[in-house]
């Protein structure tokens, strides 16, 4: 198969304005972590996991879910969370990517059972 075909085989995907909903295993992310550099890391790999998802270099942190990350201490973070992902369009005119992806806690009170589902925006 030529280049050619294959590049137009591969679907756009980050042209679509979608929302869905994770559940990001932190624990497995951040083994061997020093305790000083938990937190931060984990928010590192939330940032790493939404754009590898979204597929947008412009990844964007609620205030919520950086609370919650922090909300045991540096050391002690949640081994996952449920978070949101929207991909939305970029409003400002100068700016290089034409998409940016939003992060969101979701609170849950159970983590079985839960899988990847798309979100209908608002």
């Amino acid at each position: 198969m030529t280049a050619a075909k294959r590049e137009s085989k591969k679907k756009s995907v980050t042209n679509e304005v979608v929302t869905r909903e994770y559940t990001i295993n932190l624990h497995r992310r951040i083994h061997g972590v020093g305790f000083k550099k938990r937190a931060p890391r984990a928010i590192k790999e939330i940032r790493k996991f939404s754009e590898k998802m979204m597929g947008t270099p412009d990844v964007r942190i609620d205030t919520r879910l950086n609370k919650f990350m922090w909300s045991q201490g540096i050391r002690n973070v949640p081994f996952r969370v449920r978070v949101r992902l929207a991909r939305k369009r970029n409003e400002d005119d100068d700016s290089p990517n034409k998409l940016y992806t939003l992060v969101t806690y979701v609170p849950v009170t159970t983590f079985k059972g839960t899988q990847t589902v798309n979100v209908e925006s608002e």
